[in-house]
């Protein structure tokens, strides 16, 4: 039997939604499976290499414009692991659970007006979220509220709100002390001047400013330990690294009335030191500068500090990446340094060689597909810390992404 050109096109069609259908059922089936596995150097239209993409929420499902910074939050309760994601709007909160089948359980609006600088972090179950928003302050959020979450997405409230300062680029914690550190504040009206703000948040829902430093002058972002590194003279105190702008400064921030700065270290062709932070053993220091590919003109530029001595910290090496594209935030998990690389996506760089001044590229997932180019689009931040391996991306243009490495 002869069939004609219109039959022979819909059986084709129903044979394509057939299979649409059953690869749709497979991956739900599998609780795990990614939406789009890294196959030939894509994960769907995403370039990549050895991490696929297990689900994306966009900024329009969290009510924002653009998103900017990330992080993560485990339940000690129940193990569910929750991405918290920072929009110009507000703070969303979503289910990662399924990583393939996100719950957007809603979001806390922004204390004062819209921004597109905010930034959260966690402590003792709580978030504290802070903005340069105008007089927005600190928020703190009790995160095991998300338990309880029945009819999502929600609107919700802060439990707190602290207001000794106004609007604030970053906040920084140490889990290990229970101190919030507020960084980026208004040179001129902060009590610091543009220095560490130093905030008790021990019990979350009461905190109080127990000091700041002048000294050193505006931190754009540090990164706070309790140190347990090379130089035993500082065992067991806090000591804050801050990238400020022109150098980076190492402070003890133990006595929080009387903080001292311990040393200061800079490096050739500093436009702007912007965010940095220690491998695990905190011999090295990993740091990125966020105007110099704009500025100078080079590739992706990682900056290395050998801290043995943190009296006498001295430059190690450079590492350029494979493009132009700017460098943001970079955290590093076991000997991994998870890089938020604007619009090359998040580049993963194994650094177990790190003290032989070699660093190897040896993953990405590239949110922004377009290109590589050297502007601000792409990937503000990632969070590499979920046991489960899932790995948190904030895309300014594209939202939340979970990625996880291929099997």
């Amino acid at each position: 039997m002869k069939l004609s050109f219109k039959t022979i096109l819909f059986l084709m069609m129903i044979s394509l939604l057939s299979t649409i259908q059953s690869c749709s059922d497979e991956t739900n089936d599998t609780v795990d499976g990614p939406i789009a596995k890294c196959e030939n150097g894509f994960a769907g239209i995403y370039p990549c290499n050895g991490y696929d993409l297990m689900s994306n929420v966009t900024l329009s499902t969290m009510g924002a414009q653009e998103a900017n910074d990330s992080w993560g939050w485990t339940d000690p309760t129940t193990g569910k692991e929750y991405a918290l994601v920072a929009t110009d709007a507000n703070t969303s909160f979503i289910d990662i659970s399924i990583p393939n089948n996100p719950i957007y359980l809603g979001n806390l609006p922004t204390a004062t007006v819209s921004s597109p600088w905010r930034d959260v972090k966690v402590y003792n179950n709580h978030a504290f979220i802070v903005s340069e928003a105008t007089n927005h302050g600190m928020q703190v959020f009790d995160l095991t509220r998300l338990r309880n979450v029945t009819n999502p997405p929600e609107t919700f409230t802060a439990d707190k709100r602290l207001t000794g300062f106004g609007s604030c680029h970053n906040i920084v914690i140490n889990e290990s002390s229970g101190y919030a550190y507020i960084v980026g504040t208004n040179r001129n009206t902060s009590p610091s001047l543009g220095g560490p703000i130093f905030v008790n948040i021990q019990n979350p829902t009461t905190p109080f400013i127990e000091g700041f430093m002048i000294e050193g002058g505006y931190s754009h972002d540090a990164q706070v330990v309790t140190y347990n590194g090379p130089d035993t003279d500082y065992t067991g105190k806090e000591i804050l690294i801050g990238s400020n702008e022109n150098e980076v400064v190492i402070a003890d921030v133990t006595d929080k009335s009387n903080p001292s700065i311990i040393s200061t270290i800079s490096y050739s062709n500093v436009r702007y030191a912007h965010q940095g932070w220690f491998t695990e053993d905190m011999r090295y220091f990993i740091l990125g500068d966020e105007i110099d590919e704009i500025e100078v003109g080079n590739n992706t530029r990682t900056i290395i500090f050998d801290f043995e001595d943190l009296v006498n910290p001295s430059y190690h090496f450079d590492f350029l990446g494979q493009s132009a594209a700017i460098d943001h935030n970079g955290y590093v998990k076991d000997n991994i340094y998870y890089m938020a690389n604007y619009r090359a996506g998040v580049r993963m760089l194994d650094i177990s060689n790190i003290s032989n001044s070699s660093i190897t590229e040896i993953g990405f997932f590239d949110t922004y597909p377009e290109d590589n180019a050297t502007a601000f689009d792409g990937v503000w931040n990632v969070y590499p810390y979920f046991e489960s391996g899932n790995i948190v991306i904030s895309d300014i243009n594209r939202g939340l992404f979970v990625v996880r490495k291929s099997d």
